[in-house]
């Protein structure tokens, strides 16, 4: 079945609402919440930078300064905390190095190049990159995590084969490339992907049950 994402967009919204904006974090917090998302519910992530914030780490000076068991500890409410701690001190000193510790300079840099940037550090992916430039950096593209490219595959929208480069392109242009439709698609699409397209997925309630393939949600065998 063929499907807009504006239909997605649509039904997602309408059994959500718009998810809550996160207007209220400084663009550093964004900028912690973009590693810390990996793999992790939003509630997670606000724990984790609640943790973060108690402890005054405020800047990337004071994350950079932390010992590596204290940033592990710190956010581990987020899960996965030793490989995410490794990333958040790689993003710290990149930002000090290159912006001096300006997230607002760093999101100045043309999209291009601050993806090819972020690409160049140890550990950050095209998944993480893409989320700093969509949700820190407002550039109108498309992080697309294993869960979101999941429910797309399910529902026989993208080959079961296909790649992040592949999966990124299917999003290309979606929603006029409006950032303001961007980030809450994205949000939701992740959302759903939780609630209901899990390894077993849970159709019965999910709002985009109707526009499953007749014989249901394709399956191959998921890592």
């Amino acid at each position: 079945m063929t499907v807009s994402h504006e239909e997605i967009y649509a039904r997602l919204t309408h059994a959500y609402g718009l998810p809550p904006n996160l207007s209220g974090r400084t663009p550093w917090e964004l900028l912690i919440a973009s590693v810390l998302s990996q793999s992790a519910a939003p509630k997670q992530v606000d724990d984790a930078i609640a943790s973060l914030t108690q402890a005054a780490v405020l800047t990337p000076q004071s994350l950079e300064q932390l010992s590596d068991d204290d940033l592990t500890a710190l956010i581990r409410p987020a899960g996965n905390s030793k490989s995410k701690s490794r990333k958040l001190k790689i993003i710290a000193r990149f930002l000090i190095h290159e912006y001096d510790g300006s997230v607002e300079a760093m999101v100045a840099t043309s999209q291009e190049s601050l993806r090819e940037k972020l690409l160049a550090l140890k550990g950050i992916g095209p998944e993480t990159a893409d989320h700093i430039l969509l949700h820190v950096a407002g550039k109108p593209t498309f992080p697309v995590s294993a869960r979101i490219a999941r429910v797309f595959k399910r529902h026989e929208w993208l080959e079961f084969d296909a790649d992040y480069a592949m999966c990124q392109e299917f999003f290309s242009g979606a929603l006029e490339s409006d950032v303001e439709r961007l980030v809450p698609y994205q949000v939701l699409l992740d959302r759903i992907a939780g609630d209901y397209c899990r390894t077993r997925p849970r159709c019965e309630q999910c709002p985009l049950r109707t526009l499953l393939p007749e014989q249901g949600p394709l399956e191959i065998e998921w890592a």
